[in-house]
């Protein structure tokens, strides 16, 4: 194992030719795994239609890089809804867009390829969680509700809930026009910080374009649930930015592979 780089939240590694994230907060629990895959070395996680082979190479590496059992992986069919699920076994998961678990070995993933992935962890529990949130999720509000099951489901302490944004699009490439921006607008109009999170972009083919910061979106929605300022980690990595390392719709368009956004209980 390898480390490539590190800063003040994240560590970069590279074991067996894969190359990931980890974020130093969630390695302070060795009762969990976790990490989000970068594009290097051939990694992907598309569309089981699209390459069941080298999504199933990839789920081999990435487990073998930390110790996970391939066959206990548990990846919903992601569909930008709102759907957060509980789950106590491998199972097919069809219009769902957030995994919820406290049970031991089950490996949670989500992918994406600028859309927001969450990684979820309350200690005191023991509850993992992997969502997804693209822009049309973040509009919803998916990871409320997420932090809302774990309340309900769990009886989770919010104050003892960390979540972990992982690499996504960031503000600066976000570029949308009206109509997405009067849905934000719309949705979030009572938050004091909407006029600095949407803001006015540059003029094209005649058209006002706009840029939306959907990770505070979520940093805000997740501090009104009550989780701490301080268990809300941004990996302030924009995918688009950094499309070398990692997969970016906005830049390959239908070529595009995912990232992968993993956690599994392993000794609790």
């Amino acid at each position: 194992m390898t480390k490539i780089w590190e800063d003040e939240n994240l560590v970069c590694i590279q074991k067996n030719d894969v190359q990931y994230l980890q974020f130093k907060k969630l390695l302070n629990y060795p009762e969990i795994e976790h990490c989000y895959t970068s594009r290097k070395n051939e990694i992907d996680f598309p569309l089981i239609s699209k390459n069941e082979k080298v999504l199933k190479q990839s789920y081999r590496r990435i487990c073998n890089c930390l110790n996970l059992d391939e066959n206990k992986i548990i990846k919903p069919h992601q569909t930008h809804t709102t759907n957060v699920e509980v789950v106590e076994e491998v199972k097919e998961l069809d219009q769902v867009d957030g995994v919820l678990t406290n049970k031991k070995e089950l490996v949670l993933l989500t992918s994406s390829a600028d859309c927001i992935s969450l990684l979820f962890y309350d200690p005191m529990k023991k509850v993992i969680g992997s969502v997804h949130s693209g822009w049309r999720g973040t509009l919803a509000g998916i990871s409320k509700k997420a932090v809302e099951k774990m309340i309900d489901y769990y009886g989770c302490n919010p104050k003892d809930i960390i979540c972990c944004i992982c690499p996504s699009i960031r503000s600066c490439c976000f570029e949308v026009d009206e109509d997405v921006k009067k849905l934000f607008m719309e949705q979030y109009k009572d938050l004091e910080q909407i006029q600095n999170i949407i803001q006015e972009d540059n003029i094209k083919d005649g058209k006002q374009k706009y840029k939306i910061d959907t990770v505070k979106i979520n940093e805000i929605l997740l501090e009104k649930m009550g989780l701490k300022k301080e268990n809300i980690i941004d990996s302030n990595i924009c995918t688009v930015c950094h499309s070398d390392e990692f997969h970016s719709y906005r830049v390959d368009k239908e070529e595009s592979g995912r990232n992968a956004a993993l956690i599994a209980l392993v000794n609790c």
